[in-house]
C-alpha cells in the first residue's frame, strides 16, 4: 500500500523515520510531500495513494475526489475539523484521529501562557501568581484534564464544565464539575478552553461569557480561533480593562487587538500546541501504526467519521 505523507509544515526527522519504519515492516510504502506551497502538489500525490497522513493540512472535497483509491485518512493530532468527513464518508474512505498524542505538550503550553499573562508577558512591572486562583476548564477531555492536574501542582483550585464527563469522573482528580458554561466563567479567574470548533460552537465565546469572569480574568485559548466572536471579544477588553486573552491560535483581527490592548492579549506566532519534538514523534507513530493496524486486522478503533 502506498501512504502519502503530506505535510504542509513537515514532522520532525524522527517522526518521519518512525513512520517509514512502521510503513516498511508491514510492507508499505511512505511517499512524502512536505513544505509544499501549491495546493495542486497536493492533489497530484494524493492520485494513486491508499493512506494519507496530515497534521493541519486541509484535506477537501477535491483532495477526496483526487483520490480513488483512498481507504483511510489519519489526521496526526486531536482536532479534526481540517478534513471534510462528509465527503469522505461519501467515499468510503475512514478517517481517524491520534487522540491524546499531543495533549501533555498542548497542557504544558496552556499553564505556560497562564504564567506569561501573569507576570505581564515578563515586562516590568508586579505580576500576580496562579496559587489560590480559581481556573475554569471548558472541555474536559484529554488536554483539559491534563491541565487541570498540572495547575493543581500550582495551588490552583479547579472547576471544569463538560456535559459529555460525568462529576464522579472529576473528583477523581480533585476537580468540581459545574452544571453551565455561566458558571464556569463567572467563578473562573482563569478559563482554559478545550472545545472543537463545531456548529454549535463557533463564534460561542463573546462578551457576555468574558464579561462575567472576576476582575483580572484571563482566557486561554489553544483549542481553535472559530469559537471565539471576536467582536465581542474586543468589545469587552474595552470596556473591561482588567481582562486578558491569550491564544495558541492568533485571531483574525489579532493585529488590531494587539495594537489596541497591548500587553493584555497576546498570539504565538504560529500554532505551538503540538511544537514539542516528543509530540512531533508520538503523534506520527500513532498515525503509521493505526493505518498498518487497519490494513492489517480492519481496526478502526479511533475512526471519527462513523
Amino acid at each position: 500500500m502506498k501512504i502519502l505523507l503530506a505535510t504542509e509544515k513537515p514532522f520532525a526527522a524522527e517522526a518521519v523515520k518512525g513512520i517509514e519504519q512502521i510503513a516498511s515492516a508491514a510492507g508499505h510504502t511512505v511517499v512524502r510531500l512536505e513544505k509544499y506551497t501549491d495546493r495542486q502538489q497536493l492533489l497530484d500525490a494524493v492520485s494513486d495513494a491508499e493512506a494519507l497522513i496530515i497534521r493541519s493540512d486541509k484535506v477537501t472535497a477535491d483532495v477526496v475526489a483526487a483520490a480513488p483509491l483512498l481507504k483511510i485518512v489519519v489526521r496526526a493530532g486531536a482536532g479534526y475539523d481540517n478534513v471534510d468527513l462528509a465527503a469522505c464518508s461519501a467515499q468510503g474512505i475512514v478517517v481517524m484521529n491520534t487522540p491524546g498524542q499531543n495533549s501533555n505538550a498542548v497542557a504544558e503550553l496552556a499553564i505556560g501562557m497562564m504564567v506569561f499573562m501573569a507576570r505581564n508577558q515578563f515586562s516590568p512591572g508586579t505580576g500576580t501568581e496562579l496559587k489560590g486562583k480559581t481556573l475554569g476548564i471548558h472541555a474536559y477531555g484529554n488536554v483539559g484534564r491534563l491541565v487541570a492536574l498540572l495547575a493543581k501542582g500550582f495551588g490552583m483550585n479547579v472547576i471544569a464544565f463538560d456535559p459529555f464527563v460525568n462529576s464522579a469522573a472529576m473528583e477523581v482528580d480533585g476537580v468540581e464539575r459545574v452544571e453551565t458554561i455561566e458558571a464556569l466563567y463567572s467563578r473562573s479567574n482563569y478559563v482554559s478552553l478545550h472545545i472543537p470548533a463545531t456548529p454549535e460552537t463557533r463564534g460561542s465565546i463573546g462578551a457576555s461569557l468574558l464579561g462575567s469572569m472576576p476582575k483580572g480574568g484571563t482566557l486561554v485559548n489553544t483549542a481553535r480561533k472559530e469559537v471565539i466572536d471576536e467582536a465581542g471579544l474586543a468589545q469587552i477588553l474595552s470596556e473591561r480593562p482588567d481582562l486578558k486573552y491569550a491564544t495558541d491560535i492568533a485571531a483574525d483581527t489579532q493585529n488590531e487587538l494587539n495594537e489596541k490592548f497591548g500587553t493584555r492579549v497576546f498570539a504565538t506566532a504560529k500554532k505551538m500546541g503540538a511544537e514539542t519534538a516528543e509530540a512531533n514523534v508520538n503523534a506520527g507513530l500513532a498515525a503509521a501504526t493505526q493505518i498498518v493496524d487497519f490494513f492489517a486486522t480492519g481496526n478502526t478503533k479511533f475512526q471519527v467519521n462513523k
